[in-house]
């Protein structure tokens, strides 16, 4: 049993991760996040009061506190989520997702490496620290072809740069210090309590308000689209058996271009709101401008995943998609705390104003 510490567990794949632990793991879970502008605490008002949860609202950067909450809660693991992580904010402001990504890892590991190494068998050899990354690490593939857990990383935007480097900082900890370090690399999550930046809140909520459904470029980009539900519990199938020093790539094996996957969002909005005004939603489909070194698709091989530890994806992705729109039209209230702050749905990564 034991304690585990999650970073950034009130961002979107972390709160679900949170709630998905509780609910099918034991033991106390740390909770330790920043509460930055994607990070919600309504996300856990569920689970809030139960007594196997703490919340601690502080800095992934500040490494003394880390410290000190792994020895005073005796954590057996750390699941590292803390990330600034979208793509056209980095490209914005990249300054925040070095600070973040690769500083805040580096406190993380540094804080990690201090409790573990004096530690008693069994507790040393027990203890991991599982670093969750993302495909875009990779970069960009052509036509053809799967990201691989060997394949070379080539980042292309501020963002996947500031993961890359906070995986090389985790790999190395392993390889130096023999920190049990486990690095999972996802591809494109989607589902509950994602903040409405990212492609699908953000179309799924424009098209219930009828405002315009902004595809960037030809809409042709293809991601691999994998349902956060499933990607908490490829996170604990790594933690429970992975091999300390190995990375896994977690995909959904299922391919989509942007443009069809806005299409069917806005199917499913008619379908599940048939007397909205605006009807049908895909008139709202507006083309803009491509982001700046927009990766043209992305795709995971997860054969490893299946081979050494039995997992794979439950939902497809018209199955998550119809829970996902379901999920948006059936918290309002939610939706609007979260979009009461500073981002108003506005188009992002233009570049910095100054």
């Amino acid at each position: 049993m034991g304690s585990i510490l999650v970073t950034g567990g009130a961002g979107f794949i972390g709160s679900n991760f949170v709630r998905q632990w509780l609910a099918e793991e034991e033991g106390l879970l740390v909770n330790l996040d920043k509460l930055t502008y994607a990070g919600n605490p309504d996300s856990l008002a569920d689970v809030a009061e139960s007594p196997r949860y703490v919340f601690v609202e502080a800095d992934i950067c500040d490494g003394p506190l880390v410290y000190e909450l792994l020895a005073r809660h005796r954590c057996r693991a750390v699941i590292n989520f803390a990330a600034e992580s979208h793509v056209d904010r980095s490209i914005d402001g990249p300054a925040a997702f070095v600070e973040t990504n690769v500083v805040g890892t580096f406190r993380v590991l540094e804080a990690c490496r201090q409790y573990w190494a004096p530690l008693d068998e069994p507790q040393r050899s027990r203890f991991r620290f599982l670093h969750v990354s993302t495909d875009e690490v990779y970069g960009s593939l052509g036509p053809e072809g799967r990201f691989t857990e060997s394949t070379p990383y080539a980042p292309n935007s501020p963002y996947s740069a500031s993961k890359a480097a906070a995986d090389h900082f985790a790999r190395a900890y392993f390889h130096t210090y023999g920190l049990p370090v486990l690095v999972t690399n996802c591809s494109n999550n989607y589902g509950p309590c994602q903040f409405p930046e990212k492609l699908l809140p953000l179309m799924i909520l424009n098209a219930l308000e009828g405002k315009p459904l902004p595809v960037y470029g030809d809409g042709q980009q293809v991601r691999d689209w994998l349902y956060v539900e499933d990607h908490c519990r490829a996170i604990r199938a790594v933690l429970a058996g992975g091999t300390p020093g190995e990375v896994y790539n977690i995909g959904g094996d299922c391919q989509r271009a942007n443009l069809d996957v806005v299409r069917k969002i806005t199917e499913i909005v008619d379908r599940l709101v048939p007397d909205l005004p605006h009807a049908p939603c895909c008139s709202l489909i507006r083309f803009v401008k491509d982001r700046p070194g927009h990766d043209r698709r992305y795709a995971i091989d997860a054969g490893k995943i299946r081979r050494e530890l039995g997992w794979r994806p439950r939902e497809n992705f018209e199955s998550g998609l119809q829970r996902t729109v379901r999920w948006y039209l059936e918290h309002p209230q939610w939706v609007e705390r979260v979009t009461t702050g500073k981002y108003r749905r506005e188009r992002l990564g233009l570049g910095p104003t100054t």
